[in-house]
């Protein structure tokens, strides 16, 4: 096992990690393959996740983690009660480290007040005092891929290994239960939202042409994804489709979610959380990129094409677009349906179902 090393201290043999991962669904993704180098340098620990309801089910049956615990800080975790019964139930567990993905003050002050020896995380949000092993992020830093952010993290301890790929497992179950919800067919997944705001969403209605065109050019089968929140972008699409889809906006786990994306040839996405999932499940993906950075959020690891056009605003970072929207006007759907055939043109782009 590797001796964990940090200011040129070696620390201990480490036989219990917890590992905060992020609270959106893509973020938590790209600490995948940062979870792959831990795993690889200590294969004996027991590799703990700490993670919100949201994002837990991405962990279960993981090669990369041993086990999940839930902190629920909007229900049973909720309040300074809350906080402290969870803190307690942290402290039993007797971790010798904990590396911290999440780069909010609330994961440092939970793992010091755990009394978790070692306690490794970026030096933001003013936790530096919390920290054992607080690392800078640093501009060069912020301008990589967020993969990066995590890996650049463990290499500052000297913890290094892993692939670099995104991983999600689905399992054989799930792979069945999806087999046999969509039959043996082609689908091509629309995700037409994300959770992050609307600044991030293309426009209904072309998603609903570029629904038509990939049933009408290629004989695709379309399905719809997407979260609770995204039920009435779901209708307003299958309302203006002609073509004939399946609308699980709503209607699906994260679990089932996952399964699905797993058995489609392609996916057409906003930069979104499904999107990351589709890249670890290694579905092909044409994305749609308005008012975040593709150069830092790019779906890591697959064979994939982004669709965005150059603004000076643009990309903002915000949530809502406080002008006109321009970003994602601009993108019109023969952009999407071009960057469609240049992936199904690319002889070296698998789209087998993704068994």
């Amino acid at each position: 096992m590797k001796v964990l090393s940090i200011n040129n201290r070696h620390i201990p043999e480490l036989k219990k990690i917890l590992v905060r991962v992020n609270n959106w669904i893509g973020d938590a993704v790209m600490n995948t393959p940062a979870l792959g180098a831990i795993r690889e340098s200590y294969p004996d620990a027991e590799i703990v996740v700490v993670a919100n309801p949201l994002v837990s089910p991405l962990f279960l049956s993981h090669p990369y983690c041993d086990r999940v615990i839930i902190y629920d800080k909007k229900n049973v975790d909720r309040g300074i009660s809350g906080f402290v019964r969870f803190v307690v139930r942290l402290r039993r567990e007797r971790f010798d480290a904990a590396i911290l993905f999440q780069k909010a003050i609330e994961a440092a002050l939970m793992t010091f007040l755990a009394g978790i020896r070692v306690r490794i995380g970026y030096l933001t949000d003013h936790r530096g005092f919390l920290l054992s092993h607080g690392v800078e992020l640093t501009e060069d830093i912020k301008k990589q891929h967020h993969t990066l952010h995590f890996i650049s993290l463990l290499r500052s301890c000297e913890i290094t290994g892993g692939d670099g790929r995104q991983l999600l497992n689905v399992t054989d179950n799930e792979k069945a239960w999806a087999q046999r919800t969509l039959k043996e067919a082609s689908w091509v997944v629309i995700n037409p939202g994300a959770a992050y705001g609307s600044a991030k969403r293309w426009l209904p209605h072309r998603f609903a042409q570029v629904a038509d065109e990939l049933s009408n050019r290629f004989g695709f089968l379309i399905m719809l994804i997407g979260g609770p929140g995204e039920i009435e972008i779901g209708q307003e699409i299958e309302e203006t489709c002609h073509a004939k889809l399946t609308n699980f906006v709503g209607k699906t786990t994260v679990r089932e979610m996952m399964a699905l994306i797993s058995a489609c040839r392609l996916m057409v996405t906003n930069d979104s959380g499904p999107m990351h999932v589709a890249a670890a499940l290694g579905v092909p993906i044409v994305a749609i990129f308005g008012s975040t950075d593709h150069t830092t959020t790019f779906p890591a690891g697959v064979a994939h094409k982004i669709v965005r056009k150059d603004f000076p605003c643009a990309p903002c970072l915000l949530r809502q677009c406080p002008i006109d929207h321009r970003c994602m006007i601009a993108i019109e759907v023969e952009d999407v349906l071009s960057s469609v055939d240049q992936l199904i043109n690319d002889e070296n782009v698998d789209f087998g179902r993704q068994d």
